[in-house]
C-alpha cells in the first residue's frame, strides 16, 4: 500500500516547499523507495499556462503534454521518477471537474458544497496521481500543498489532506511543515514565534505536523529548537534545521544529516535499506570546486529581472557545468537594454543563449544579439524563441529579406518566415486546428515528439540519430522559406515526421551556432546532465581558451 507524506507551508511562500519535497523523496528513492509527488495549487486558473512569468516563474511541461508548476521541474531533477498530468492539479481543475459533474446531474440533485464534493474531488484527484504513477504501486507519495497556512484559497486542501489521513489510514500518512526562523539583526537571534503561530494555525485547521522543517538562514540553535519543540507540540528531534546551502543539491545531505528519511520511515512504519547518497555528495563536489574554470554565458530574455521565469534553463547551465567540472557564470541582459544601448554589453562573454518566450518586447534586442554571435564567432544556443529569432536573424542579415519577420510580431510582415501554422499533427497523431482567434491555453504544441536528426550535423553529433524532447510554442518555422535558408548555409538539422517543421537550425561555418524548437531544459537534470547543454558549454570553454591565447600572443 502506498505510504503519503503530505508537505505544507507557513509564515510566509517561497520558503522552498517544493525543494524540501523533492529532497526528502531523493533521499527515499536512494533508500531503494520507489517515490512519486505530487503538487496542489491553490490558484483558479486551469493551469499556468497563459500566467505571467513574472508572477508565477517558469511554466513546467511534461512529458504527456501537461503545463504545470516549476516545482514539478524540481521533482524530475530530484528523483528519477517522470511526471504527468496527474501530477499536478489547481483548485480551477477541481471546480470545473466538480461543475462538470454537477451539470451532468451526477450529485442526483443534492446541494454542492465545499464539504464534501470540493474536499472529495481533491481525494479522488491526489489518488488518481497515485494510481497513474509507477504503474499504481509506488511506495511512497510526496503530495505538496501550495499557498500558505492560513490562506483562504488553501483551506480546502489542509481539510482534504486531513479527511485524507483516515481514509488511508493514519499511520500510513505523515505530515511535515515547513516554516520561517528570521533572523533578527537588531536583536542579534532568531525568532521562533512565526514558526509557533503558523503551527498553531495548522492545528487549527485539523492537521498536527509529524515533523517540522524550520527554514532560517543559519542553523538553527539547540535551545531554539528546543522551544519550537515545546510550543509546537513536536519531538525536539522532529524539528529540522533547514538552513541556507550553497546549492539546493545539498539540501537532500542536510535533511539526511539529520535523520528526516529515518523519522518519515519510522512513521510511515517502512523498513527500507540505508540511504546510499555518494550521487549527491559527488554532485556537491563538483558543484562547489569545479577544476576547469568558469566561462560566462550572456543570456538575453524578456523575464530576466524574476530568475524564476528561467528555472529549469539556469539548472540545466547549473548540470552542464557540473558536468564539465566548470562554473558557468550566467550574465543577465534584458533584451530591451541591447535595442535602447546596442550590444556593448556582449563583449567579452563566452556564449550568448537566447531563450524561450512569448510577444513582441524585446525581440529586436534578441535578434541584434544573435547577429552579434554569428558575425563575432561567439557560440550560440537559441531555445524555442531563440531560434526562431535566429530564423528572423539569418532571413534579413543573409538572406536579403529585410522586412522578415513572425507574424506574432507583426501580421503584416511581407516575410513570414515564421508563422501560427493553423494545422499539425499533435504527439498522438491527432490533427489539431488553431488560428489567431484560438484560446491561447489550448493552442500550443506541447509534450514529447520525437524526429530523426540528419547525418553530420552538430546536432547529430550531440543527439545521435534521434532526438526527442518537450515544447512549449504556437508558432512554427515557415517551410516556405527554408530552401532559401538553406541555400545561404542555414542547415535543418532535424524536421517533425508528419508536418517536416523544422526541429533544429544549424549553422556550419561557425564554432557553435543551433537553434532547437523544443525546450531541452526541462529533461536536464545533475546527475547525467544533458547532452546539448554539456556541448553548449564546451564550445563556451573553448572560446574562453581561444581568447586567453590571442590575449597571451598580443602580449
Amino acid at each position: 500500500m502506498t505510504k503519503f507524506v503530505f508537505v505544507t507551508g507557513g509564515v510566509v511562500s517561497s520558503l522552498g516547499k517544493g525543494i524540501a519535497a523533492a529532497s526528502l523523496a531523493a533521499i527515499l528513492e536512494s533508500r531503494g523507495l520507489k517515490v512519486t509527488m505530487i503538487k496542489l495549487d491553490p490558484y483558479i486558473n486551469v493551469d499556468p499556462g497563459t500566467m505571467s512569468p513574472f508572477q508565477h516563474g517558469e511554466v513546467f511541461v511534461t512529458e504527456d503534454g501537461a503545463e504545470t508548476d516549476l516545482d514539478l521541474g524540481h521533482y524530475e531533477r530530484f528523483i528519477s521518477t517522470k511526471m504527468h498530468k496527474t501530477n499536478n492539479f489547481t483548485t480551477g481543475q477541481i471546480y470545473e471537474s466538480v461543475l462538470h459533474k454537477e451539470r451532468h446531474g451526477e450529485y442526483l440533485g443534492k446541494t454542492v458544497q465545499v464539504i464534501p464534493h470540493i474536499t472529495n474531488e481533491i481525494q479522488e484527484f491526489i489518488l488518481r496521481g497515485v494510481r497513474n504513477s509507477l504503474d499504481g504501486h509506488p511506495d511512497v507519495a510526496v503530495i505538496e500543498i501550495g499557498g500558505t497556512v492560513g490562506d483562504i484559497e488553501s483551506l480546502p486542501f489542509v481539510e482534504a489532506i486531513r479527511q485524507l489521513s483516515f481514509r488511508v489510514g493514519r499511520n500510513n500518512t505523515c505530515f511535515m511543515h515547513l516554516t520561517l526562523c528570521p533572523y533578527i539583526a537588531s536583536a542579534g537571534e532568531l525568532k521562533t514565534k512565526p514558526t509557533q503561530h503558523s503551527v498553531q494555525k495548522l492545528r487549527e485547521e485539523g492537521v498536527y505536523p509529524d515533523v517540522l522543517l524550520c527554514r532560517a538562514d543559519r542553523p538553527i540553535p539547540e535551545n531554539e529548537r528546543a522551544k519550537i519543540s515545546l510550543f509546537s507540540n513536536v519531538p525536539m528531534d522532529h524539528v529540522i534545521s533547514v538552513y541556507d546551502a550553497k546549492t539546493i543539491y545539498e539540501v537532500p545531505l542536510i535533511l539526511h544529516e539529520q535523520h528526516l528519511d529515518d523519522i518519515v520511515c519510522e512513521k510511515l512504519g517502512i523498513k527500507a535499506k540505508e540511504a546510499d547518497l555518494s550521487q549527491w555528495k559527488n554532485i556537491v563536489h563538483r558543484y562547489m570546486e569545479p577544476q576547469n574554470g568558469s566561462v560566462t554565458i550572456a543570456m538575453v530574455g524578456k523575464y530576466v529581472d524574476y530568475a524564476d521565469s528561467y528555472k529549469s534553463l539556469n539548472e540545466a547551465l547549473i548540470h552542464a557545468g557540473i558536468t564539465t567540472d566548470t562554473h558557468v557564470k550566467v550574465k543577465y541582459v534584458d533584451s530591451t537594454d541591447i535595442e535602447e544601448n546596442g550590444t556593448g554589453c556582449l563583449k567579452g562573454v563566452d556564449a550568448i543563449l537566447v531563450p524561450g518566450g512569448f510577444g513582441k518586447r524585446g525581440v529586436e534586442g534578441m535578434i541584434k544579439a544573435i547577429e552579434y554571435a554569428r558575425t563575432h564567432k561567439i557560440p550560440f544556443l537559441g531555445i524555442c524563441l531563440g531560434m526562431q529569432c535566429a530564423v528572423i536573424e539569418f532571413a534579413r542579415h543573409v538572406c536579403g529579406l529585410g522586412s522578415a519577420n513572425s507574424t506574432e510580431f507583426d501580421v503584416d510582415t511581407p516575410h513570414p518566415v515564421v508563422a501560427l501554422i493553423t494545422e499539425w499533427h499533435d504527439r498522438t497523431g491527432k490533427v489539431e486546428h488553431r488560428d489567431e482567434d484560438s484560446d491561447l491555453g489550448g493552442t500550443m504544441r506541447l509534450g514529447r515528439q520525437e524526429c530523426p536528426v540528419e547525418a553530420d550535423t552538430l546536432a547529430h553529433s550531440i543527439y545521435g540519430d534521434h532526438v526527442a524532447e518537450r515544447h512549449r510554442h504556437r508558432y512554427e518555422v515557415n517551410n516556405s522559406y527554408v530552401s532559401q535558408f538553406e541555400e545561404k548555409g542555414m542547415v535543418i538539422a532535424a524536421r517533425t515526421p508528419k508536418d517536416h517543421l523544422p526541429e533544429i537550425m544549424e549553422i556550419h561555418n561557425h564554432p557553435f551556432f543551433i537553434g532547437v524548437q523544443f525546450h531541452p531544459e526541462f529533461t536536464s537534470n545533475p546527475r547525467e546532465g544533458h547532452p546539448l547543454f554539456t556541448a553548449y558549454v564546451k564550445a563556451a570553454i573553448a572560446e574562453r581558451d581561444r581568447k586567453a591565447t590571442a590575449e597571451e600572443k598580443a602580449e
